[in-house]
C-alpha cells in the first residue's frame, strides 16, 4: 500500500441515500473505504459494490466506515438518482451512498476528478487522521482488500494509545 499521506480532498456530493450528509471531517478517526462506482458497470455490479456491502457488514460495530460513492462519467441519462434509488433499494444495500457532484458539462464529476481516479470501480482508503493511503481501480480481491484495511486499524488503534 503505497504512504501517499497527503490529506484526503473533501468530498463534492450532491445528495446522500441511507445517511444524512458526510463529510470525511467528521469520520476523523475512523477508517473510510471509498467504494466509486456507476450503475452500468459490470465490475461495480457483480463484484466491488457487494463486496462493500460485506465490508460495511462486517465493520458495523465500527473501525471502518464503507461510502459508496455513485461517479457517473458516461450514460448519465440512465443513471439518475431515480435509478440509482432504486438500485440501492434492490441490491439491499445499506452503506452511506454518496452522489458525487457532475461538473455540468456531462464530464468526470467533481470528487472523481479531485481523487484522480480513472475509472470505476475504484476503491479509495483513507486513514484515521484523514489521509489518502490508497486508491486503486478495479476490483479488489477480499485478501487484499483485508489486509489494507487491517493495517490501517492497526496504524488507528496505536496512534490511539499514544494519545493516552
Amino acid at each position: 500500500m503505497p504512504a501517499a499521506l497527503h490529506r484526503a480532498p473533501p468530498l463534492s456530493v450532491r445528495a446522500w441515500i441511507n445517511t444524512p450528509p458526510l463529510t470525511l471531517e467528521a469520520l476523523r478517526g475512523k477508517v473510510v473505504m471509498l467504494h466509486v462506482f456507476q450503475l452500468h458497470c459490470p465490475a461495480c455490479v457483480e463484484l466491488a459494490t457487494p463486496q462493500a456491502q460485506r465490508v460495511h457488514q462486517g465493520f458495523s460495530s465500527g473501525g471502518v466506515v464503507v461510502l459508496g460513492l455513485h461517479s457517473v462519467f458516461e450514460r448519465h441519462d440512465e443513471a439518475d438518482a431515480a435509478a440509482l434509488d432504486r438500485y440501492v433499494r434492490q441490491q439491499g444495500l445499506t452503506f452511506p451512498i454518496g452522489i458525487d457532484e457532475p461538473d455540468g458539462e456531462g464530464g468526470i464529476p467533481l470528487t472523481m476528478r479531485a481523487y484522480q481516479l480513472d475509472g470505476t470501480p475504484s476503491t479509495v482508503l483513507v486513514d484515521a487522521a484523514g489521509r489518502l493511503r490508497m486508491k486503486r481501480l478495479g476490483h479488489l480481491g477480499d485478501l487484499e482488500l483485508g489486509v489494507a484495511l487491517g493495517r490501517l486499524l492497526h496504524e488507528a488503534e496505536h496512534s490511539a494509545e499514544r494519545a493516552h
